[in-house]
């Protein structure tokens, strides 16, 4: 799973419904890969991937292997051969690194299923959970509309891939896009289907919208990077009318989403975040149950 490019919206669906079985029923899940093992490799840094996929492990009867990319051979050997050798040890392997490019060597290379736990093209690990948690709100996705706000980047690619595969109306207000994001390919796709379009108009976008859905405007490995700060000031100086906040969504009724690490008073209001209409928290919990379904999914096919 390394995007939704050669996935039908049916085997997106039946992955984000068993995901809901899972939350539903943990224990009839406690065996489901009994002495089966999970190499987790992290190029990036991460909080809810490593903590969801590494529980999903245990809880699911497994083991989980943590990676960091510093720590290995990787930094020194070719990808291909290191993976070659890695997928002969483990089940699957979960890589969260820093080029899609990198990801696709190592999918390549490998004997077993390769999860993409995010690069600068694509987080489809995140789009499960968010379509997950938008099925558990509202009991349904054909139909539901989603509005992303923020700069147009991998999570906002595997949202309008995933959302219009299984029949949600997303709109995204995107002023900025991470160059590195850029997949016109996708967007393409998207558009062909009708149920995806782009505008600035943000208030009109947001009042009849089920969810609007936010995240950094600035990459995590970049927020606190000094050399960074000139670009970090100029999409700060450009994304402030974009904030999430009460007045924006004043004529609104939407629940409000965000994938986390959140930058409170830049991307979001501190105000919204702990506000009733946000389901953020459930949003990131949902992340553990739909990575058990993913790799019940790739494991047991």
């Amino acid at each position: 799973m390394l995007n939704f490019k050669n996935w039908t919206g049916k085997q997106i669906v039946d992955v984000i419904n068993r995901s809901l079985e899972i939350k539903q029923n943990p224990q009839n899940y406690w065996k489901e890969l009994e002495a089966r093992s999970l190499a987790m490799i992290f190029q990036k840094t991460s909080t809810r991937t490593r903590v969801s996929f590494e529980v999903a492990m245990t809880e699911l009867g497994g083991h989980a292997i943590f990676l960091d990319w510093r720590a290995t051979n990787f930094t020194l050997a070719d990808i291909y051969d290191e993976t070659k050798y890695l997928s002969r040890n483990v089940d699957c392997i979960m890589a969260r690194l820093m080029r899609h490019e990198d990801l696709k060597v190592m999918a390549k290379a490998s004997r077993v299923p390769v999860i993409n736990g995010c690069d600068e093209k694509y987080h489809p690990c995140q789009a499960i959970a968010d379509l997950m948690t938008v099925k558990e709100v509202k009991g349904n996705l054909e139909g539901v509309k989603l509005v992303y706000v923020g700069v147009h980047n991998n999570v906002c690619n595997s949202l309008i891939e995933a959302c219009t595969k299984v029949g949600v109306r997303i709109t995204t207000v995107t002023p900025l896009i991470n160059e590195p994001s850029k997949d016109d390919e996708l967007i393409k796709a998207a558009e062909e289907t009708g149920l995806y379009e782009n505008t600035l108009d943000v208030r009109a976008a947001v009042k009849d919208a089920d969810f609007v859905y936010t995240d950094t405007w600035v990459d995590m490995e970049f927020f606190l990077d000094p050399k960074y700060a000139k670009e970090k000031e100029r999409r700060m100086n450009i994304m402030m009318p974009y904030q999430i906040n009460a007045k924006l969504l004043r004529e609104s009724n939407a629940y409000v989403m965000h994938d986390m690490p959140i930058h409170r008073d830049y991307e979001i209001s501190a105000e919204i975040i702990e506000s009733p209409r946000s389901i953020i928290y459930q949003q990131a919990e949902n992340r553990l149950h739909s990575a058990k379904a993913i790799l019940i999914a790739l494991l047991k096919k």
